[in-house]
């Protein structure tokens, strides 16, 4: 990561339109989780606005140590100027009881401080990388991005995630094939507190099964359960004498009394399927 990506970079086509939406707002301050969605949302904005451009990375208990380094150095990479926030959300009642809405209040309370950051930075608008393929799924927060005013231009352009990737990819993007991750409080259940202990242990367990070889991971806290979650391909693997032990041994250390592989596999948001029908709309 010592070199920065190169400043060749497509001038037209939906990567272009990017930059030119971008380009109108001004400054921007890009909400950074250093995932190739925000990624390429950092570098269409450095290309259209240059120093004009602040990336923020919340940092609190819901985003591994691992992941905040990681978009230090993209960031670095890419030539942005960068820094952390922390942000306060487990003093929240909220997350105590861990409400099917737990991320409308927390994506609240996050951009709010994000447009109270833009503000002190004098920038302009507040942007972040929601792109189409999310809304197949529940998705609170994206109401709080509403009310609060937060812009989502791969939405506003109807991008999806292939198209992401493969824009990413042809600016050069360290990340553009990445796995995608997600905010740590994802793998508890609706209605079981959400702890600092519980987020360690999940973001411990993923990184030990990660270490084995396995690219994508989903480790679900259901309190003594640990129901692990890999791609569909990698499962043959899991089964495999040692790595089966080894999986177990680690996960039992760090608290759980039973592991489980989920057969259906990684998919995203697996949470939301024991909420009714009608809230998933």
């Amino acid at each position: 990561m010592e070199s920065r990506i190169p400043e060749t970079k497509p001038s037209s086509g939906p990567y272009g339109e990017l930059v030119s939406l971008i380009a109108k707002m001004g400054s921007v301050l890009v909400a950074f989780s250093g995932g190739v969605d925000s990624s390429l949302l950092l570098a269409a904005a450095r290309d259209a606005l240059g120093e004009r451009v602040l990336a923020v990375t919340a940092v609190s208990p819901l985003l591994s140590e691992s992941e905040i380094s990681w978009a230090g150095k993209v960031a670095s990479k890419l030539g942005a100027r960068w820094m952390e926030l922390p942000i306060p959300c487990l003093d929240s009642p909220y997350f105590l009881e861990n409400p099917p809405d737990r991320c409308y209040q927390c994506k609240k309370e996050l951009f709010s401080a994000l447009l109270r950051k833009a503000d002190e930075e004098g920038l302009r608008t507040v942007v972040e990388g929601t792109q189409q393929d999310d809304l197949t799924d529940y998705r609170p927060g994206l109401r709080a991005l509403r009310e609060l005013g937060i812009r989502s231009p791969f939405m506003e352009l109807r991008l999806e995630k292939d198209q992401i990737r493969l824009m990413a990819r042809d600016r050069g993007l360290p990340n553009w094939n990445r796995t995608s991750s997600a905010c740590l409080a994802s793998r508890i259940p609706y209605g079981h507190a959400v702890t600092v202990e519980k987020l360690r242990r999940i973001a411990v367990c993923e990184a030990i099964i990660q270490e084995m070889g396995f690219s994508q991971v989903r480790v679900r806290d259901h309190g003594a359960v640990a129901r692990i979650e890999l791609l569909p391909s990698e499962m043959r693997h899991a089964l495999d004498d040692s790595v089966l032990e080894a999986i177990l041994t680690r996960c039992q250390e760090q608290g759980f009394a039973y592991v489980t592989l989920d057969l259906r596999g990684y998919r995203t948001g697996s949470m939301n399927e024991a909420l009714p029908d009608e809230m998933r709309r």
